[in-house]
């Protein structure tokens, strides 16, 4: 279907990505990513293309943020108990 309003294509609100990664990832900035994503299609209708993509920016960054920050506060500190312990029981054992 042909844009015969001369109207940008409306950006993608991320909506999806913000919500698993308020529920997975990290609630501060997931929900911050939520309030982002919510404002794409308001601003989209009332015309504001620029803000609209703006938010649709927005909410993706704090959704990647917020999967950063998960990945900093479990995974890492995880993988490092884990090295710790397999030094820990190679110490033990006698090598």
């Amino acid at each position: 279907m042909e844009n015969l309003t001369n109207q940008p294509p409306k950006p993608d609100n991320y909506l999806v990505w913000a919500i698993l990664s308020t529920i997975f990832c990290c609630l501060p900035l997931g929900i911050i990513s939520i309030v982002k994503s919510t404002k794409v299609n308001e601003l989209y209708a009332q015309g504001n293309f620029a803000e609209a993509q703006q938010a649709a920016q927005e909410a993706k960054k704090w959704a990647m943020w917020s999967a950063l920050g998960w990945l900093l506060l479990i995974v890492i500190p995880m993988v490092i108990l884990l090295a710790l312990g397999v030094f820990g029981a190679i110490l033990d054992s006698g090598y």
